[in-house]
């Protein structure tokens, strides 16, 4: 199993959410974060006044899947959240030692 850990732009939730419902990915978790990749944030203006936002808003998505879905789970993310522009985000993948559901007490893949 493996966990999937996705930065994306906020803007893109919905179609990500609505993509990964349509390939039976339903488990995720969202938690609105910020932060900053290469761009180092943006400068913008304010009645005449320029200021830098160097934190800015994403939204992170945590995903476990199991070893035969990571593929397509990934491919599904970035065709979905993808613009072309600086910011667009990224994925990071984690191996899963073990997955426990608390209501049944099942583990392993049937947790998933």
């Amino acid at each position: 199993m493996k966990e999937i850990t996705a930065i994306i732009r906020p803007d893109k939730l919905e179609v990500v959410k609505k993509a990964l419902q349509e390939i039976q990915c339903n488990g995720v978790t969202v938690t609105e974060v910020k932060g900053r990749g290469r761009q180092l944030g943006i400068t913008e203006s304010y009645r005449g006044h320029d200021y830098k936002v160097d934190l800015l808003p994403k939204t992170r998505l945590e995903i476990i899947v199991n070893n035969k879905d990571l593929e397509k789970v990934i491919d599904t993310i970035v065709k979905t959240a993808h613009t072309g522009d600086i910011g667009d985000g990224k994925i990071f993948v984690s191996p899963v030692e073990q997955v426990i559901r608390i209501r049944t007490g099942e583990n392993g893949e049937k947790a998933v």
